[in-house]
């Protein structure tokens, strides 16, 4: 392989057949049968099914695929108001 080759990134160190496919093929295969499994809602079924039933290991995936960096409105500083108490009708 050329020692250019934009593909060798995927190499490890030693290895000079390529990258792995087994990989990509197995997560074909885990998004295909969650497809299916989510019968007419598709992955976004399967996916919502799991987040009321199994929201434990939902919530930890969800906080994987969020953004990292938080923004505030018009990508100001983030505000965060507290609010102590129990609002009292006659004030």
């Amino acid at each position: 392989m050329d020692p250019d080759d934009p593909r060798r990134a995927n190499l490890r160190p030693g290895n000079k057949r390529g990258p792995n496919k087994t990989t990509a093929l197995l997560k074909d295969a885990i998004l295909q049968a969650a497809g299916d499994a989510g019968g007419e809602g598709g992955l976004v079924g399967y996916l919502k099914l799991q987040a009321i039933e199994n929201p434990g290991p939902f919530l930890s995936l969800l906080g994987k695929v969020l953004p990292m960096q938080v923004a505030g409105a018009d990508d100001g500083p983030v505000r965060l108001t507290i609010v102590t108490g129990v609002p009292r009708a006659d004030v």
